[in-house]
């Protein structure tokens, strides 16, 4: 059995990934994937060491041309392994919100930019949602949203509780970023798309296990990145569309059950979880709140 190591670029290991997604057999230590393939295993490390072993290394290293030279692409690609411009391409870019708050929906939002709306949305001032003030973003969302396509998706607080007794967080997330990707694809021309880009919660080969039997929606290269809202100003515009509507979502769970319910995972906010705790009980509760968060139990406490 031939055993061959070579040490290959971040973008080459991802792309193979996303290829052989099906063939994904475990995720060793400090492994992107493993791959169980005819006659051949192919371990993606960390570190950008890959080993194949079998008696089919020759055919698949000549198949997706992964010479000396592969290793050396890196001139092409910049720090952040990234594809050289790629601030400049047409790009979906993704994002969730609501992860971080005790009360309120879980939203994530994809937004595609073609490279010649890219200035219009640096003018309009799109940019990490983080970095803007809620009344900022509600300003420049109606804007992003008459510019660019996007997909919208808002778990709230009651499916999210169902949802989270079979699926950890990031399975929640994946599925939902996977199922917005796959709905704007759709609707926009694929010929003007170069790459999708994620902000990254999960390593990717995480990523496409949670899917499971959820296909990727399309062949343009997908790339995970945190902080991806600094790499292209489509993921600052999706960061954007999800915060203006979690902030719509907690607007309109305070007034439906009339509770001014707050933003964050704080101590103002186990205060009021116990309050409507009291009131409404843990039916009540999980109307409103994602009950999984530590926030539950000093709610229960206070009440005591």
């Amino acid at each position: 059995m031939a055993t061959t190591v070579l040490l290959l670029d971040e973008h080459t290991i991802q792309q193979l990934g996303e290829i052989y997604q099906d063939a994904i057999h475990q995720i060793p230590p400090h492994a992107h994937y493993q791959l169980k393939l005819p006659s051949l295993t192919v371990t993606a490390y960390h570190s950008g060491k890959v080993v194949l072993q079998g008696t089919n290394v020759d055919a698949f290293v000549q198949k997706h041309d992964l010479t000396a030279s592969t290793s050396t692409k890196k001139s092409k690609v910049e720090t952040n392994g990234l594809p050289e411009g790629f601030s400049n391409w047409g790009v979906i870019g993704s994002d969730e919100v609501g992860t971080g708050s005790y009360f309120g929906p879980l939203t994530v939002a994809c937004a595609f930019v073609p490279e010649n709306l890219i200035k219009e949305l640096q003018i309009l001032g799109v940019k990490d949602s983080k970095i803007l003030t809620d009344s900022q973003i509600q300003e420049i969302v109606p804007k992003i949203k008459e510019l660019v396509p996007y997909k919208l998706l808002t778990l709230w607080p009651e499916k999210y509780n169902e949802v989270q007794q079979t699926k950890n967080l990031n399975e929640m997330k994946a599925l939902l970023h996977n199922q917005a990707i796959k709905r704007l694809y759709q609707q926009i021309n694929a010929d003007l798309l170069q790459a999708v880009l994620i902000d990254e919660f999960c390593s990717p080969s995480n990523y496409y296990r949670y899917l499971g039997d959820q296909s990727a929606p399309l062949k343009a290269i997908t790339y995970f990145k945190t902080k991806g809202e600094s790499h292209h100003i489509a993921v600052a515009a999706a960061s954007m569309i999800a915060r203006d509507a979690f902030l719509e979502g907690l607007k309109t769970l305070s007034k439906e059950y009339g509770y001014p319910l707050l933003s964050g995972a704080n101590a103002s906010v186990d205060e009021l979880a116990s309050k409507i705790l009291k009131q409404e009980g843990m039916d009540g509760l999980r109307k409103v709140a994602k009950l999984h968060f530590a926030n539950t139990q000093k709610a229960i406490d206070l009440t005591k």
